[in-house]
């Protein structure tokens, strides 16, 4: 029986918190113990209480730690106690210092970080990451090995932290595909208009999902194709930005904003295609999700080295313009889900 103990900053809104609960809730139970540590009590995500699993909630370190020097930080503030040793310490964050100082902390055989993003892209497109990455890039050091969700950020992730020489296994996100199919059978919060092509799009309103450009693109395709609607699902710091923009290109009754939604699968479910048009990913769980769902997928090409299984395109008004409705065929990705949980089962083990 392995012991495993996972640090998480929070399970609110988020690619990462989702991924780790599609971990959590498709671990053998009956080969290990997952203790779960996380630094926040508000959860938007629920973890089912099952044998073997427990978690542990922590009280975070303070605003300004992220500012502290992250050996001097690991000295400074307050880490959760331990009750037992474990065989793999996993920080799965890899953003917040006080995962990664616990994972150290704590008595284990062998610790692993997860890494989501293209860290070399993000750092250059992002002036806040570059602010913060000063503060905490020491941590990368003190690892075993690494996890990374696509092989397209492991190039970036070696050139940004120096370590070359650590084994970094590509683990890509489990999708439960038997969650999304039942809860897509729940009312949806809006309906769609099926005379329309239906396109949506899904994620934090932020700068590297690039829905700034999807509008752009979409506004083109709508001037050619007025039976195209756009459905954004999902909130962030860019909202207000975007709605602005949707007013300028004169798409007010062609675009539809949800802000998050507690279920968005029973609206992805009355969608024809789902874009995605991300500036950078780590993987993209939400393209998953939606070919689970037997969209028709429109990518950009710069997101294949993200996901290496799926084609993108580079004109994606030209995709958009000939879109057409065609019969679903969900996807149960049985095969993509068993490699998955084969190269978890290899880091964690």
């Amino acid at each position: 029986m392995k012991h495993i103990a996972i640090f998480q900053r929070d399970f609110q809104v988020g690619g990462i918190q989702k991924a780790l609960v599609n971990i959590l809730e498709n671990l053998d139970y009956k080969r290990c113990t997952a203790d779960v540590y996380v630094f926040d009590d508000r959860p938007f995500y629920t973890i089912a209480p099952r044998e073997g699993l427990r978690v542990i909630v922590c009280r975070p370190w303070p605003y300004g730690s992220r500012f502290v020097p992250f050996d001097l930080a690991r000295r400074l503030f307050p880490l959760p106690a331990f009750e037992r040793e474990y065989d793999t310490a996993v920080d799965f964050n890899s953003y917040s210092a006080e995962c990664a100082a616990a994972a150290l902390a704590v008595e284990a055989k062998k610790r692993v970080m997860w890494v989501h993003n293209d860290m070399r892209i993000k750092y250059a497109e992002e002036p806040k990451y570059r602010v913060l990455w000063q503060f905490f890039k020491g941590k990368f050091r003190y690892f075993d090995g690494f996890a990374a969700v696509s092989g397209g950020i492991v190039d970036g992730f070696r050139a940004m932290t120096g370590r070359t020489d650590a084994p970094v296994t590509v683990v890509p996100n489990f999708i439960d595909t038997a969650e999304i199919f039942l809860r897509a059978e729940e009312p949806p919060e809006i309906e769609a208009d099926p005379t329309k092509y239906n396109l949506c799009s899904m994620g934090r309103l932020v700068h590297q999902k690039g829905f700034d450009l999807l509008l752009e693109d979409f506004a083109k395709a709508h001037a050619m194709r007025s039976d195209l609607h756009l459905t954004l699902i999902g909130d962030g710091p860019e909202r207000e930005k975007l709605t602005a923009q949707i007013a300028e290109l004169g798409l007010a009754d062609s675009v539809t904003m949800t802000g998050n939604l507690r279920n968005p699968f029973p609206v992805l479910k009355q969608m024809d295609g789902f874009a995605l048009e991300s500036r950078y990913e780590g993987q993209g769980i939400v393209l998953w999700e939606a070919k689970a769902l037997g969209l028709e997928l429109f990518m950009h090409r710069r997101l294949e080295p993200y996901n290496p299984e799926l084609p993108g395109v580079e004109d994606m008004v030209s995709a958009f313009c000939g879109a057409q409705k065609r019969k679903k065929q969900p996807d149960d990705l049985k095969e993509y889900n068993r490699k998955v949980l084969d190269a978890l089962d290899s880091v964690l083990s």
